[in-house]
């Protein structure tokens, strides 16, 4: 009997095994007639949930699909890439417009610059405003050079470089100077035109007094770097790299790296430059568009051959030689970081004066080439960022004595398709953002690079994307940030300068500051003392301004540019904090910034919620209504009698829990032991003077009693919200 009682009923269902215990357990307790009850009850539950999960299987095979829209993307202005372009939205089953459309659509995709046509707010166009301009040689230094100023370690990648012509004596000084200290230094120097393109106007020279630099010195601005005379070679022949990166979003910064690029060779054998072989360009330099002119030159349709290769088949090379690949990749991902750091700040400037926040504008990403060099050490040299990489799957070839046609290059469509058709499933626009993007975040080591969970996600969420049911191959594109965050966090200390000039630039649309909007941005910031009286600010003002002004050409133009802005930051946090190197003193300076701008912030915040709280207390009694006073007042009676006591546990709702957030931020980045509580903070150490006491010179007063105010300002408002 007891066995018959145990049948739970079929099996498969989850509450089988539970039912069968229950029935057994019962055996012993129950009589038969509530054993028999039971079992039926049990086999009546099983029934009940197969035929529950029968109707949602066929629930789930009836649905019908919803169909995806078609993207479209405009591809008038795409030039040179039109081409690769068209086949990735064939590809992708896509609809492309060649002549342009009369109505938007989804992707723009332009050969030169953001500005190239008008685009729709919705849409997304594959430039950023400002990144042909950063680009530019001389910019891109100057960027670098801030950097360097503050991370020299970090920035050794980029050659010395000095800007000409307002820096040509420096230059001159310098060169004297090492040559005095090292009698046996000979460089090398190369000269490169700011505008110059695919090799053009870029010689050698061996001194500063060199005839044709000083010819060129006046007429246009140029850089000269330190020439690299011990490359790695192949087949004794000097090669570059070609890698193409995806700026996919600037805020939050999200980069992607092509896992294979272009690895160009000269078509010279190499021997290191001397007064015999300057101009022998097909053995210095690596542009394509110049070597290709050469006799030397090998068209291949084999990647591993020719003189333009994969990049994958020179690292296969160089892993049989037994060089350790996996650091080479370390190096180049941390350089294109690096990079791309130092551009960011600027970027994001322009970015405020053509799509400013909180307007309708469209989304921005692009492809950038980044031209690389190996030394006989095997460490990664950047030579230049390309804006407008080549995207080109042909190249010509002569048939007939001055007769050209454009064959296809397997080698530059193998790479090129795929880069172009791997972004586009990126930023496919009918699909969702997946969280996964924004926060993943882990450490990043050259001996575990593990891209198998990244890829796979990256893959299958662009899968889903593209809206086709061909089993694509995986992403060619690899997510190096914010997946390598952590280590460069602390080299945007340029993006928070730049994030504070911003917030003062006051008129919309002009990308310099006013001498007022800097007086201000002083006063906010409480940055005036005995030391720095508002008189100096003015002069520091005018000088610094003035001299950018002439160095940018821009002697019609007042106001103060964002390297001006910035050296007007490394001048005064020299002049406030005594103690070196100069990366401390500036990030002590935007720390204290940061903490007068985030309290005047709390103060508005707090002011305008007890402002608001007195006046809906306020509207509470209608003494016109029929109800009671006493009835009304019941709600106001409660709340005061709350607001008289600090709450002993969680904040309470009414509190805006960003703003604690950005308070627990603030402080617990110093002081990793800090905690919060209803009565304020503990553990706290001091923020700026980076000790262990509980008071700071640098502000004057308890770091602890003022954060203990300000936290009571926001649980107990009609306490203390006057205080400030």
């Amino acid at each position: 009997m007891s066995q018959r009682a145990r049948g739970p009923g079929p099996a498969g269902g989850g509450g089988g095994t539970e039912a069968a215990a229950m029935a057994g357990a019962a055996d012993a307790v129950f009589p038969l007639a509530a054993r028999r009850a039971l079992a039926s009850l049990t086999k009546e539950a099983s029934r009940r949930q197969l035929q529950q999960q029968r109707r949602a299987e066929q629930g789930r095979q009836c649905r019908p699909r919803r169909s995806r829209r078609t993207v479209t993307v405009d591809s008038s202005r795409a030039k040179t890439s039109a081409e690769a372009l068209r086949i990735c939205i064939q590809q992708l089953k896509w609809k492309e417009f060649p002549a342009g459309r009369h109505l938007f659509c989804d992707v723009y995709w332009h050969g030169v610059s953001f500005h190239d046509g008008e685009v729709s707010c919705s849409s997304q166009v594959n430039k950023y405003p400002g990144m042909m301009e950063m680009t530019r040689k001389v910019n891109f230094s100057r960027a670098v050079r801030t950097m360097q100023e503050l991370f020299s370690e970090e920035y050794k990648f980029y050659p010395r470089s000095w800007i000409l012509p307002e820096e040509y004596q420096n230059f001159v000084d310098e060169v004297r100077l090492s040559k005095e200290n090292d009698s046996s230094w000979k460089p090398t120097f190369i000269v490169k035109p700011d505008g110059g393109s695919q090799g053009d106007g870029i010689y050698l020279i061996k001194d500063s007094s060199d005839i044709r630099m000083l010819a060129n010195l006046h007429s246009k601005p140029s850089v000269v770097q330190e020439y690299i005379s011990k490359p790695f070679l192949i087949d004794r022949l000097k090669f570059d790299i070609r890698l193409y990166v995806l700026l996919k979003s600037i805020d939050p910064l999200e980069i992607y790296i092509a896992k294979d690029g272009l690895s160009r060779f000269c078509t010279e054998p190499y021997q290191e430059p001397n007064s015999k072989n300057f101009h022998r360009v097909f053995m210095h330099l690596t542009n394509y568009s110049l070597n290709v002119h050469s006799g030397n030159f090998v068209h291949s349709d084999n990647v591993n051959t020719g003189s333009k290769r994969t990049f994958s088949s020179i690292l296969a090379k160089l892993s049989l030689r037994g060089y350790d690949v996996k650091k080479i990749w370390s190096d180049i991902i941390t350089l294109v970081i690096r990079a791309i750091i130092a551009l960011i700040p600027e970027l994001k400037v322009y970015h405020q004066i053509y799509i400013p926040p909180g307007k309708p504008g469209p989304t921005c990403f692009q492809i950038l080439g980044f031209d690389i060099l190996l030394m006989k050490n095997m460490k990664p040299v950047l030579l230049e960022v390309n804006a407008n990489p080549s995207m080109r799957i042909e190249h010509e070839q002569e048939i007939s004595p001055g007769v050209f046609e454009y064959v296809p290059s397997p080698v530059d469509e193998e790479i090129k398709v795929a880069i172009i058709r791997d972004t586009l499933r990126l930023v496919d626009p009918t699909f969702k953002k997946n969280n996964y993007y924004q926060s993943h975040s882990t450490e990043y080591s050259a001996e575990n690079d593990r891209d198998d969970i990244t890829e796979a996600e990256a893959q299958g969420k662009a899968e889903s994307s593209s809206g086709t049911e061909q089993n694509w191959p995986p992403l060619c594109l690899k997510q190096v940030f914010p997946k390598y965050s952590r280590q460069f966090s602390y080299l945007l200390i340029v993006e928070r300068i730049a994030l504070l000039f911003m917030r003062f630039l006051g008129i919309k649309g002009t990308m310099k500051l006013g001498a007022t909007g800097f007086r201000t941005f002083i006063r906010t910031c409480k940055l005036s003392n005995s030391n720095l009286p508002m008189a100096s600010v003015d002069i520091l003002y005018i000088d610094i301004a003035r001299r950018w002004n002439v160095i940018r050409g821009d002697r019609g133009e007042s106001g103060m540019c964002l390297q001006a802005f910035m050296e007007a930051i490394f001048h005064m946090a020299q002049r406030r904090y005594k103690t070196p190197p100069l990366r401390e003193q500036v990030e002590a300076l935007v720390n204290f910034c940061e903490y007068q701008l985030e309290a005047l912030d709390e103060k508005h915040f707090l002011y305008n919620r007890a402002t608001s709280d007195q006046k809906s207390s306020l509207t509470m009694y209608h003494p016109e209504t029929p109800r009671s006073g006493a009835v009304s007042n019941v709600h106001l009676l409660n709340r005061m009698s709350t607001s008289n006591r600090l709450p002993t546990s969680p904040l309470p709702a009414s509190v805006d829990k960003q703003h604690v957030k950005s308070m627990n931020r603030r402080v617990t980045a110093c002081s990793p032991a800090a905690s919060i509580n209803p009565n304020g903070w503990c553990n706290l150490g001091c923020r700026f003077c980076r000790n262990n006491h509980q008071s700071c010179s640098v502000i004057g007063q308890n770091d602890v009693r003022s954060q203990r105010v300000k936290l009571t300002q926001i649980l107990h408002p009609f306490a203390t919200w006057y205080f400030m």
